[in-house]
Parts: structure tokens; C-alpha cells; sequence
């Protein structure tokens, strides 16, 4: 019979808020893959748990390699249970291999639901809920940063993304180069701890606000796009996105629909305008 694995959620600052299943899965699990066996020592002590299994690291370093381990031992009938420093594991953590490793093996994956940095500040951002994305964490090189953000400057949906405090003046000031200075956003730092903060407001305040400098963990969640009514994008500016999505790797037929969605118009009519600016190329 084969084994379970178990994603659990832990605290992303107050210990307080650990699902009360989290520590009857560390006392019985017969393998814990933590991303840090400090930290998880330290929650441990907090919590006033004793692990009776085997303790493993599990961590960007080491994913790939240990999987397979990890996979066999599950295959053997273990219970591994996969904490990382803080939120549900696999998301913008390790996780997601040995996920993927164990459907793929037909063993039985659940989850210990817990505290989530995405949701705890999309929640706290004033910003619509309704629809969302997260985008984990930009790139760090500043083309490559830009760029991104471009691809999503027509997304309509609320934007989450993940950043290092001393990147986040810069991500910051990009965004306001690729969404507009004015479009709203919520920076959130240092959730559930002692000095958690929520500072609202544009791309361009909350840029000026970061370049003095900011610590600790940070969350920050951008307001979509508005809707923009049909007509109103010229076709140089739909040849210029169609553009900036392929230039990131898409293909122009994936392209020319996603621009065709954002502007709320039919892609033949971007399809003509991107065969007509290559043929003026041309002529």
C-alpha cells in the first residue's frame, strides 16, 4: 500500500495562527521534508511538539535530487509531510515536483490548509477580490523585470506578486512604468507580526515611499487593468503588444487572442493590424 503526502500550511508570522492539524501531522509523520530544519525546530518548540520520524531538508537546492527519494519512500507506504519556512508549500516554495512525482506514482496527495501570504494580503489590500493572479516573484535584472510586467500591463485581474525588501523600491518604480504611475496598489509587509504594516495607495506614492527604504517580508498587490472600451487602442499600440507578448516568448497566434481580449476587440481586426505593420516593414 502506498503512502500519503501531506502539504501543511504553517504560520507566515504569528505561531499563533498554526492549523490545529499541524501538530498531530508533525508527531506522526514518518518523514517530515522541511525547507528549514531551524525554523522547523523553532515552530516545533513553539507548538510543543515532539517529531517521532525521520526530519529531512527540502529546499531549492536540494528539490530536484531528493524527490525521487522522497517519491520512493511514499511508494513504500511513508506519510511524508512537506512544510516550508512559512504558507502552503509550492507556492513560490518547494513542493511542487514531489507533488507532481506522487500523481504521477497514483499516491494519495492532501493538504493541511494554513496561512497564506497571497490571501492575507489581497484580503487587507482594499483592492477588488473577486478575480486575481499571482505572479510570485519578478525577476531580478531589470529587462528582464520590465518586461514581464509589461505582459501583464492589460490584465484585468487584481495582480499579488512576492518581493525581496531591498528589490522593492525598484519593482516598484517599474511598475509604475509599465501599469501608469496612478494605477492603485497595496504594499503589505511583515503580515500577522508585531509590525505588520498596509500601505496603500498609487504605484508612483508607494515608489517614492520605498526608496527610503523598507524591511522585512513583503507582499505587494496591484489593481487590474480598466476595461478599456472597444476602439479606443489604436492599432500601433496593438501591434506594439502583440510585439512585447511575442518578444517574451509567446507565439503571435497566442499573442494576437490575448491583445484581442484586453482591448475587447475581435482578432481578425489585430490580426490585419499586425499583417499591415509587417508589410509596411516591407514596402
Amino acid at each position: 500500500m502506498s503512502g500519503t503526502l501531506v502539504l501543511a500550511g504553517t504560520p507566515i508570522g504569528d505561531t499563533a495562527d498554526a492549523p490545529p492539524r499541524l501538530a498531530a501531522e508533525l508527531e506522526g509523520a514518518d518523514i517530515v521534508a522541511a525547507e528549514d530544519t531551524r525554523r522547523l525546530r523553532r515552530l516545533t518548540q513553539a507548538l510543543g511538539v515532539r517529531i517521532s520520524g525521520r526530519v529531512v531538508s527540502y529546499f531549492e537546492g536540494n528539490e530536484a535530487a531528493r524527490t525521487p527519494e522522497l517519491a520512493d519512500a511514499l511508494s513504500e507506504g511513508s506519510r511524508v509531510l512537506l512544510v516550508t519556512d512559512a504558507g502552503m508549500p509550492s507556492v513560490s516554495d518547494p513542493g511542487y515536483r514531489l507533488v507532481a512525482a506522487a500523481v504521477e506514482r497514483g499516491i494519495r496527495v492532501t493538504a493541511v490548509p494554513g496561512p497564506s501570504a497571497v490571501l492575507t494580503a489581497l484580503a487587507l489590500s482594499g483592492l477588488p477580490v473577486d478575480r486575481f493572479c499571482f505572479e510570485g516573484f519578478l525577476p531580478r535584472k531589470t529587462g528582464e523585470r520590465l518586461a514581464r510586467l509589461r505582459e501583464s500591463a492589460g490584465e484585468r485581474r487584481t495582480l499579488v506578486y512576492f518581493e525581496a525588501p531591498h528589490r522593492l523600491a525598484a519593482a516598484l518604480a517599474a511598475m509604475a512604468q509599465a501599469f501608469g504611475a496612478d494605477r492603485r496598489a497595496a504594499v503589505c509587509r511583515e503580515l500577522t507580526k508585531t509590525y505588520e504594516e498596509v500601505r496603500r495607495g498609487t504605484l508612483g506614492e508607494l515608489a517614492a515611499w520605498a526608496e527610503e527604504g523598507v524591511r522585512g517580508e513583503i507582499t505587494v498587490v496591484v489593481e487590474g487593468a480598466p476595461a478599456e472600451a472597444p476602439g479606443t487602442v489604436d492599432a500601433a499600440e496593438l501591434v506594439r503588444r502583440v510585439a512585447v507578448r511575442e518578444a517574451a516568448g509567446e507565439r503571435r497566434k497566442e499573442a494576437i487572442a490575448e491583445v484581442a481580449r484586453e482591448a475587447g476587440l475581435p482578432k481578425r481586426e489585430v490580426f490585419d493590424a499586425v499583417v499591415a505593420a509587417k508589410n509596411a516593414e516591407t514596402a
